[in-house]
């Protein structure tokens, strides 16, 4: 991943969260996995309730996971060839997510929830969450809710559209407005990555959470 901390595969997140017919705590896991993108270090875990912890450790675990899996170095070797540099692994995220969204319905476990009933039940749920999340992640929360991000990484340009947003918010990013486009010119080499991937990320998500009931 980048040096630069940026937030970027919302919907995987929040999709790993859980249900709320099967998981313990739903919402505060929904709150910590969210809050967790702007969350730093023991001191800032320790903050939150136990329940809105369980959330932020399991946002870690995705993100540790994501960024050793092999699949996913595939991805972010040949986004680097493709000239996005320390960029990639941003690319990466944003693009997994486009895959997420475009074929929710195969990625779901909730066949009878489409995409953009999902979008609205997580856009309520961190909205009247929104003052136990981060100052900068109410911000962006506010952006997400009003440009509906979530459904937009559904089509191609919604991704192009999300890297140009980051490409203008960091400075250094600038090269990130070319991501999309690296992307969507290798969309089937990138999604067998993807389908190996997504698998393999539940399981260990499953594990992670029968650990935190135990």
């Amino acid at each position: 991943m980048p040096i630069v901390h940026l937030p970027m595969n919302f919907l995987a997140h929040l999709l790993l969260s859980g249900s709320p017919a099967t998981t313990p705590h739903y919402a505060d896991i929904v709150v910590g996995n969210f809050a967790a993108e702007a969350v730093r270090g023991r001191a800032g875990l320790l903050a939150y309730p136990e329940t809105v912890q369980q959330g932020i450790r399991l946002h870690r675990f995705i993100d540790s996971f994501t960024d050793a899996h092999p699949a996913v170095r595939r991805t972010t070797a040949r986004l680097r060839a493709a000239g996005l540099g320390k960029w990639a692994g941003v690319v990466a995220d944003v693009g997994y997510d486009h895959l997420l969204a475009r074929d929710f319905a195969r990625y779901h476990p909730d066949a009878a929830e489409p995409l953009p009933i999902f979008a609205q039940r997580m856009y309520a749920l961190l909205h009247l969450r929104r003052q136990e999340l981060p100052e900068r992640l109410q911000e962006m929360l506010h952006y997400m809710r009003l440009h509906n991000w979530l459904t937009g990484y559904a089509h191609p340009a919604g991704l192009e559209r999300a890297l140009l947003g980051l490409s203008r918010r960091v400075p250094a990013a600038a090269v990130l407005v070319t991501g999309g486009a690296a992307f969507l010119a290798e969309l089937p080499t990138y999604e067998q990555d993807f389908r190996e991937f997504w698998p393999e990320l539940r399981v260990g998500v499953a594990a992670v959470i029968r650990t935190e009931k135990g």
